[in-house]
């Protein structure tokens, strides 16, 4: 390829707008995660707080040895202070707290954190990566089901109840929407728990299997385990995934050229395949889209009721235990996530729609 040619591509409006886009979101991740380092070490309290679990370690170590017991209270003093400060300097713990906020936040954004103060894995690893994975796939596994679930029963209804605006079905949706929108999943879940777990007995409470062979069959455990969860969450998103395709549609439905076309005689089928679902599909996909990253972070509440190993409870925990560098990990993780996916998603838009290429002054 030409340098001429090259240079048309990198100054074509489209990579300008890509550009552009990419600019902003890498420095809003910068900015967030700043943010975070520096409100999860509140202030440096969080330090103050390891140096005092640091110390502790360090005298219950050198209590176990008996010749330092008999040594000056002086020298013991020494000692103890000595081995602190080698711990410290090897964390990274005895510079100034605004340079380690600097420090901090150049790990984060390189995902080097390290290890977690006190959590650890199923494993006994402390490397928040590790801890971090070993969460990831339950919390994909039932809210990127539970959200992909909500919205293919949503959407679909959605559509259906906009044809018929102002019927019985239309305002039942609309109320059920509401109603359960204004109602948490962990909420639903509790009455979940109480009629199917103690009173009917027909599904677990919470918790996950115990991995045993043959994978198959731990799998259909799995989904066995995950059946409360998995119902308290569609139970109360799915009537907001048809209340917004139904207004969504209807508003389309009253464009001018969808009222040209039904003067056509164009079929209802077709109207609504290619007038109605073309234009709506990319608001439809971005919700989509972003509903899977927000999922990816889980429920606190609703993990937590149905104790369920996922991120949110590892955020619990993280966040009771004043584990400050898993706190800003997963942050951290969120943050790229969700950066890449409005990336992908303006990508999809400035090839799709015109108007983003040629609106780019």
């Amino acid at each position: 390829m030409s340098l001429t040619k090259i240079r048309s591509v990198l100054l074509s409006p489209l990579s300008i707008y890509l550009i552009r886009r990419a600019a902003i979101l890498l420095v809003t991740v910068v900015i967030a995660t700043f943010l975070t380092v520096l409100i999860a070490n509140m202030g440096g309290y969080i330090d103050k707080m390891i140096y005092s679990l640091i110390k502790m370690q360090v005298v219950q170590s050198l209590r176990r040895d008996p010749s330092f017991a008999s040594l000056p209270a002086a020298v013991r003093e020494h000692i103890i202070e000595e081995r602190i400060h080698e711990i410290l300097h090897a964390r990274g713990l005895d510079q100034p707290f605004y340079v380690r906020l600097f420090i901090y936040t150049w790990k984060a954004l390189t995902l080097s954190l390290g290890q977690a103060y006190f959590i650890r894995s199923s494993t006994g690893s402390a490397n928040i990566l590790d801890i971090i994975m070993e969460r990831l796939p339950w919390t994909v596994v039932l809210f990127v089901t539970a959200t992909l679930i909500s919205a293919g029963i949503g959407i679909p209804l959605g559509l259906y109840v906009a044809r018929r605006p102002g019927s019985a079905l239309d305002k039942f949706v609309s109320i059920f929407a509401i109603v359960m929108q204004s109602l948490p999943a962990w909420f639903i879940g509790i009455f979940l728990i109480l009629l199917f777990s103690y009173q009917i007995r027909l599904f677990p409470p919470g918790g996950v299997p115990v991995y045993s062979g043959p994978f198959w069959l731990w799998c259909l455990k799995v989904l066995y385990y995950m059946t409360l969860p998995l119902l308290s969450w569609v139970v109360t998103h799915f009537g907001y995934w048809a209340y917004i395709t139904r207004n969504l549609v209807v508003s389309i439905l009253s464009e001018d050229y969808v009222v040209a076309a039904r003067a056509r005689g164009i079929p209802e089928s077709v109207i609504l395949r290619r007038y109605v679902l073309r234009p709506a599909s990319p608001t439809l996909i971005t919700m989509i889209a972003l509903a899977i990253v927000f999922a990816l972070q889980g429920a606190i509440i609703t993990e937590t009721v149905f104790d369920w190993p996922g991120l949110g409870t590892l955020y619990y925990q993280a966040i009771e235990m004043l584990d400050a560098p898993v706190v800003i990990e997963l942050t951290v993780v969120y943050a790229y996530i969700l950066v890449a996916t409005v990336f992908v998603l303006d990508i999809i838009y400035a090839v799709l729609d015109p108007r983003v290429r040629t609106g780019v002054r």
